[in-house]
């Protein structure tokens, strides 16, 4: 979860990849999951669909009890404000999730006030609804 995500866990992350635009998504939900590797894109088993992941440089080390990698992986879920505008986080955002446009290698991004239902995402704004005041 994001909140519990400490930046000192991200200092091996060497890029980010996007697997959709994220310009018209208000959020994002993150976590750091155990992976076998360090790059390419992992296996994803949550509902909902991963939207992005982390990749890491070599200085990265595997856990010398699991040989796993620490990396962050990005998902929605099926009631997400991008598919549910009008649905539970119509305003405000679950505890993982943060704006998107705010992550970068090593940095663990955060919520504005768009991502917790403020200003309109261009998405929202194509399909015709807007977030409740």
């Amino acid at each position: 979860m994001s909140a519990l995500i400490a930046e000192n866990e991200l200092v091996h992350e060497s890029g980010l990849v996007w697997l959709e635009d994220i310009s018209t998504l208000d959020y994002v939900r993150q976590s750091l999951d155990r992976l076998p590797t360090r790059r390419g894109r992992p296996a994803y088993h949550r509902d909902g669909r991963m939207v992005g992941y982390a990749l890491l440089g070599p200085g990265a080390k595997p856990s010398r009890s699991s040989g796993t990698f620490r990396r962050r992986v990005f998902w929605l879920l099926p009631h997400d404000r991008d598919t549910a505008p009008e649905g539970l986080y119509a305003t405000g955002v679950p505890a993982e999730a943060v704006d998107p446009r705010t992550l970068a290698p090593g940095s663990k991004g955060r919520k504005t006030e768009r991502s917790e239902g403020g200003v309109s995402s261009s998405a929202t704004r194509e399909l015709g609804t807007a977030p409740p005041l």
